[in-house]
């Protein structure tokens, strides 16, 4: 047994594991929100047509509904913890289902979105899995760097997604560049797999989703993230193709989201964190709207006021896309993480991730037709509005707290 102990992976390497995944499931996100629809926009698609491309945040937005499924599969009452089963299954899924894409022309426009929808389903349901072996895995004193490799791999995925996806795209085509991401997936995931350790325990206590769904704290967090994920990101999936528009080639958005968005998106992660930790998730919040709002009136003046330069439209797209999102988005999960239930933290951010993935997918689906029909400009002067308005409601919702050490969900040992 000690020797067993002895050879258990180290924190260090458990929060590089667990972040390789929370990368990759970030880059299809990337790929999916930024990459795409810029890819399309310069084939000539048609704006409504693109806000069909936010279906595929489908799985994400009903993923609550197969999560306790998942981990009770993963923690069976006694045996083999089946994390390592769950992301195998998963991430083959998820690089067969992008390689098939990258087959397809992009006139398949149906046969992408559905290939990719099969993708999101298996990356989805891995994260289920990530979520809860990182707050398994990991002791109570080091859930903090959880946290940083959870927001971190977000916007370093979907800066790569987002950012070189596009350089590859310009350089290689579609049917070279998908695959090469598909790969790009399975580096990322290997050391999880080779590095990680699933105990055999037994365990008494049965996920519910009917127990989350009765806390008071879990309908506060449902409606918290329909406020702030419509507010935040209901104007970015129109930034690629306004981008796109303004003439700006893929390569240089590639190279605004991509290497722009790494250094400045994980800055404003750290700078997020250390924020929450002196004022708590409250203030931070309310800050990231009120800026995001003043982003997306700089997009709506840009298009009725052509002559603005296109450099300075570039800085805007970092500053909204990378840096407000970073900064806010902590705050959020932060926020999430004290309103789950210690016991079954998975399925509680579980059911607030879904609420995100369904705001955005139909923020997406809106967007398409308010921007088809009416213009950039009205289009980013609603979403400012909408950022605006928000402030105040996220103020009510989220009490007052005292800054305190953020610490992710956490489950009590077995």
């Amino acid at each position: 047994m000690a020797e067993s102990e002895d050879r258990k992976p180290g924190p260090i390497a458990i929060v590089v594991a667990i972040g390789g995944l929370y990368v990759a499931q970030s880059v299809i996100g990337g790929i999916t929100w930024i990459g795409l629809p810029a890819v399309m926009r310069e084939e000539g698609l048609p704006l409504d047509l693109l806000g069909l491309l936010s279906l595929i945040a489908l799985p994400w937005a009903l993923k609550f509904l197969w999560a306790p499924a998942i981990e009770r599969f993963r923690l069976p009452p006694r045996g083999r913890n089946r994390s390592g089963v769950v992301v195998l299954a998963g991430g083959g899924l998820s690089v067969l289902g992008l390689i098939i894409a990258g087959t397809l022309g992009l006139q398949s426009v149906p046969l992408i979105i559905a290939m990719l929808t099969v993708v999101a389903f298996a990356a989805a349901t891995v994260d289920i899995a990530v979520d809860g072996f990182a707050v398994e895995a990991l002791p109570r004193a080091q859930h903090g760097w959880a946290n940083a490799a959870q927001v971190g791999g977000a916007y370093l995925g979907s800066a790569l997604g987002g950012g070189l996806f596009l350089v590859l795209v310009s350089y290689l085509g579609w049917m070279k560049a998908v695959p090469l991401m598909a790969f790009f997936l399975v580096a990322l995931g290997t050391p999880f797999l080779l590095r990680m350790q699933f105990p055999t325990r037994e365990r008494p206590h049965t996920p519910s989703l009917a127990a989350a769904l009765r806390r008071p704290e879990i309908r506060k967090g449902l409606l918290a993230a329909g406020v702030y994920v419509l507010a935040q990101k209901g104007g970015m999936m129109m930034l690629g193709p306004l981008l796109v528009d303004a003439g700006l080639s893929l390569e240089t958005i590639g190279l605004v989201n991509g290497l722009a968005g790494i250094f400045i998106g994980l800055a404003a992660a750290l700078t997020g964190g250390a924020l929450v930790r002196r004022w708590g998730p409250r203030p931070v919040l309310i800050l990231a709207l009120l800026l995001q709002s003043v982003a997306l009136g700089f997009f709506s003046l840009y298009d009725f006021f052509p002559g603005l330069p296109n450099w300075l439209l570039a800085c805007f797209a970092v500053a909204s896309g990378s840096a407000i999102m970073a900064l806010g988005f902590v705050a959020l999960y932060a926020q999430f993480m004290r309103w789950s239930d210690v016991r079954q933290g998975g399925i509680d951010f579980t059911l607030f991730q879904s609420m995100d993935a369904a705001i955005s997918m139909l923020g997406g689906l809106t967007a398409g037709l308010v921007s088809s029909h009416f213009g950039y400009g009205t289009f980013f002067g609603l979403a400012a509005i909408v950022a605006l308005s928000a402030a105040p409601l996220m103020a009510m919702i989220v009490d007052r707290q005292p800054a305190t050490h953020v610490e992710p969900r956490a489950a009590e040992p077995a």
